[in-house]
């Protein structure tokens, strides 16, 4: 084996990669120059050839899956050096991803919170966003504060994002992690051959059996998080002497309940996809992915009910004949197949990708009608509501209602079935179902231009048909229910079956229509002392809403088609990468960004009626980061500083509401919203020895509501008085006061610091310290309008509501500040040519409870209510927290062979 160190340097630098434990060579082993821009990848030989003209000290590095990166010093001089055999070390911590996968997993499920962008972060080995992910993640940690629909994330080159949120849908392939370690991240602002990105980074999960580890894989799990145990299986076949590669993956996760009470969990996932080698030049491959999940889901409670029950408090669940039955399940089922054709020389690489994905995404609940809510935290049947009664306090009220609730705080079905012992339904549970149908286009290419220019040029195509209704699930014995809305005696369909059974459609019934065209180049140069890139990116997105039931609130505008909303976006980002040396750089990058709104913020209530946001404008970006990067032998780090503005953004919300113009169901809009992200992140490892290495981490951000945007709500029933609506049926309430209100990204403040020991008998282990701060629920807007001061009854201003006592009143307060700590260990065999490994995690080990995030409740719309509400310091309508877990595990086995 070669020295790590060398005095001369080199034009070409070669060498053979092979595997330390097994001694096979490894194909498709990426090598290149930290911070350079042409990367080689081993032959079928595991020979590479990697070709330098910088003639300055650099760090070789080289990555494949499923084994520890190796960092290699060389001091060049322009001689050429074959540095003979390179052995790469199994990666033992391999399972942390899986760990992070099992932590993280609630928050991909629940769209009350807003996707964090863990998911996003297992490709990197940058020590800031490993962190980000294992530790932070934990507690909802955003990177930069940014919401998951500013990251791209690719399979084999073509776009997860979601038309209606923007985010990816990680579930489409969860459960596969055998088959998709195989990531390439580009963070940030930085350039991505794949396309041009998000401010938040690319990730591509390249698929290529060619690429994976050959061989059969078998693991087997257990946790107390989101499943209880798990199985996995995979097997990749030899790329030597076959023009056929293949692999099929699969796995079985389930839990009768998961950390939080009620939370079952019911998945499996199928993956399978062979690869032809038509010659050297040109491969196709077709691949074909099943996720298949079935999750009962949890709620956020307020600070009362948290006290009464504790953080694993689900009040959507109840006993049915002995079982856990929850009335709020989520399942989703969307197979994709894909199509992919690749063209790689040393000039050019042609990538082209064709996808059909179909399926269904579901989401069931409890729905009543003119019977009692079945909820059993409704704040009526609360200890608080007697409390706050605006006739006086009972407190023997209060006592017996706290008593009742301790008793029984789960979902009563025996109540339900009773209730429904007649012709007619009384109660139902129904699923909010998506239908997706999609196509995928994408093709990009990479041409090296000269050593020093590289041109990277794509095109992508989607297209959307979502069909949105309700189902019914179960009448619970009932014969029929009849579709009316109870609160305005109106039908839900005027052209329909009034009467409605199980399996039926009812409700509401739409279709989404939604296309996008997207293009982007990008020239990338690379100096010897100096990297930099411009990327330029135009996407034309087309929306359009299709009613299948003409509602009888809104005849003129529920069925049909509704305007064909179309927008033209531009992109412009660029950087440039100072190497002081070639171990210390300096790094700025900049982007001005237009984009469309995501179709979740562009009709006001779609499943009613055509209704489109006024005024919808395209989201602007502004954004820079700037980084100071270390790779000496045994320090690596970043220290980068940001800020971003993101400007005329759209948010859609719908709450019920009592406000000084009337009490209803609304739909609150609000445009021309700004939002500022300032902050710096900070990341070193260090190697103390060749078995220790420590860690430290921290991200110090500002989040902030950037100006006083738009707010106008839209009345279901006319609960409103109706000389104040509009001739679109829209309420003005002018401006929201929110400017410099803190934003609900998870805590704006986190630190890590952490050790680890790596021992030569192939065994290891880590503690993390993590301290995690500035975390604030959602603000109400709607209480920081004009409309708070007014009183509904008299239609005049409250006589106490100054300005003073109304600041007071919705003061903006940070989350408790906590500490938790993380161990994770891991050791591995070698045993007649086969490798055992095991690890396994204990987070937050002193079980601390902390509240991960939350909102304000906004039924509390005027002045009066809100304050009468709070006097008692036990508000029926406070905020509803989302509570982190406790202390708990992950324990993985594996054997390779």
């Amino acid at each position: 084996m070669p020295n790590n160190m060398f005095s001369q340097s080199t034009l070409f630098v070669k060498g053979k990669i092979v595997s330390r434990e097994s001694k096979k060579i490894l194909t498709g082993v990426s090598v290149k120059f930290e911070g350079g821009l042409i990367t080689a990848d081993t032959d079928e030989f595991g020979n590479f050839s990697l070709k330098n003209e910088n003639l300055i000290d650099n760090i070789l590095f080289i990555q494949a899956p499923n084994y520890r990166i190796k960092r290699i010093p060389l001091s060049l001089d322009g001689v050429d050096v074959d540095l003979g055999l390179i052995y790469l070390e199994l990666d033992i911590e391999i399972e942390q991803t899986d760990n992070l996968i099992s932590l993280t997993d609630s928050e991909l499920f629940d769209d009350e919170i807003s996707s964090s962008s863990s998911g996003l972060l297992q490709a990197t080995k940058d020590i800031y966003l490993t962190k980000a992910a294992f530790d932070f993640g934990q507690a909802f940690f955003k990177v930069r504060g940014y919401d998951s629909q500013n990251g791209k994330v690719l399979v084999n080159g073509l776009s997860m994002n979601k038309f209606y949120g923007g985010r990816p849908q990680w579930n489409n392939f969860g459960g596969l992690n055998d088959v998709t370690r195989n990531q390439q991240f580009s963070n940030g602002l930085e350039a991505s051959s794949y396309t041009f990105g998000g401010v938040l980074g690319v990730t591509n999960i390249d698929t290529r059996p060619s690429k994976m580890r050959p061989g059969f894989r078998v693991s087997t799990s257990a946790s107390n998080r989101t499943y209880g145990g798990r199985l996995m299986a995979t097997y990749t076949s030899s790329i030597q002497n076959s023009e056929f590669t293949y692999s099929f993956s699969g796995s079985r996760r389930w839990s009768k309940q998961g950390y939080v009470d009620g939370t079952l969990y019911d998945a499996y996932s199928l993956f399978g996809v062979i690869e032809y080698k038509i010659n050297t030049k040109n491969t196709i491959m077709l691949t074909g992915i099943m996720a298949s999940n079935r999750r009962g889901r949890s709620s956020a409670v307020t600070e009362e009910v948290f006290e009464l029950l504790g953080n694993r408090y689900n009040p959507y669940w109840g006993e049915q004949d002995g079982e856990i039955r929850n009335s709020r399940e989520r399942k989703i089922a969307e197979p994709i197949l894909m199509l992919n054709y690749y063209h790689e020389t040393e000039k050019i690489k042609i990538h082209t990708g064709l996808a059909y994905q179909t399926g269904i995404n579901s989401k069931s609940r409890l729905g009543y009608y003119n019977a009692p809510n079945p909820d059993p935290t409704y704040y009526r049947y609360l200890p608080s509501f007697y409390i706050n009664s605006p006739i006086g306090a009972n407190f023997l009220s209060a006592n017996q209602a706290k008593d009742g609730f301790l008793e029984n705080p789960q979902l009563n079905w025996n109540t339900i079935y009773t209730a429904n012992n007649k012709d007619k339904a009384a109660y139902v549970l129904y699923d909010d179902v998506n239908k997706d149908q999609q196509f995928l286009f994408n093709t990009n290419a990479s041409l090296n231009i000269n050593p020093i220019l590289n041109l990277n040029l794509g095109f992508s195509y989607k297209n959307l048909t979502s069909k949105n209704y309700a189902l019914i699930n179960d009448l619970f014995g009932a014969n029929i229910h009849e579709d009316i809305d109870v609160f305005s005696n109106t039908l839900n369909n005027v052209d329909g079956d009034l009467e409605k059974r199980e399996n039926e459609i009812f409700n509401y019934n739409y279709i989404f229509r939604a296309s996008e065209f997207d293009a982007f180049v990008q020239l990338q140069m690379h100096k010897k002392n100096w990297n930099a890139f411009l990327a330029v990116n135009q996407s034309a997105i087309n929306y359009q809403r299709e009613g299948v039931f003409t509602n009888e609130r809104f005849l003129d505008n529920s069925k049909g088609e509704s305007e064909k909303l179309s927008f033209l976006g531009i992109g412009v980002k660029g950087g440039v990468l100072y190497k002081v040396d070639g171990r210390n750089w300096l790094s700025i990058n900049i982007a001005h960004i237009n984009k469309a709104p995501i179709l979740q913020n562009v009709f006001i209530n779609p499943r009613e009626n055509n209704k489109i946001v006024s005024d919808l404008k395209l989201e602007n970006i502004q954004t820079f980061d700037t980084s100071y990067i270390v790779r000496l032998p045994k320090l690596v780090g970043r220290l980068t500083g940001f800020h971003t503005l993101f400007k005329n953004t759209t948010d859609v919300n719908f709450f019920f509401v009592d406000t000084g113009v009337g009490s209803d169901f609304v739909q609150e809009v609000l445009t021309s919203l700004d939002k500022r992200h300032l902050g710096i992140e900070l990341g070193l490892e260090y190697e103390l020895s060749s078995s220790v290495k420590l860690t430290a981490a921290a991200g110090v951000g500002k989040y902030v509501y950037a100006n006083n945007p738009n707010v106008s709500i839209n009345f279901d029933t006319a609960g409103a008085e109706e000389d104040l609506i509009n001739l679109e049926g829209n309420l003005n309430l002018g401006q929201a006061k929110i400017k410099d209100y803190k934003l609900a990204q998870g805590p704006q403040q986190a630190f890590a610091i952490g050790i680890n020991y790596r021992d030569p008998k192939y065994w290891w282990a880590g503690l993390t310290a993590n301290y995690l701060a500035n975390n604030y629920a959602n603000i109400s807007t709607i209480t920081r309008t004009e409309s708070f001061y007014f009183d509904p009854e008299t239609g005049d201003k409250f006589p106490d509501a100054t300005k003073e006592n109304v600041l007071k009143l919705l003061q903006q307060k940070p989350l408790d500040n906590f500490y938790l700590l993380n161990l994770i260990g891991g050791k591995s065999w070698l045993k007649k040519g086969k490798y055992v490994s095991a690890f396994v995690s204990i987070n937050n080990v002193f079980d601390v409870k902390y509240r991960s995030g939350g909102y304000e409740q906004s039924r509390n719309g005027n002045y009066g209510q809100l304050k009468q509400d709070n006097l008692s310091g036990t508000p029926s309508f406070g905020t509803k927290y989302w509570y982190g877990y406790g202390r708990t595990y992950f324990l993985n086995l594996a054997i390779s062979f």
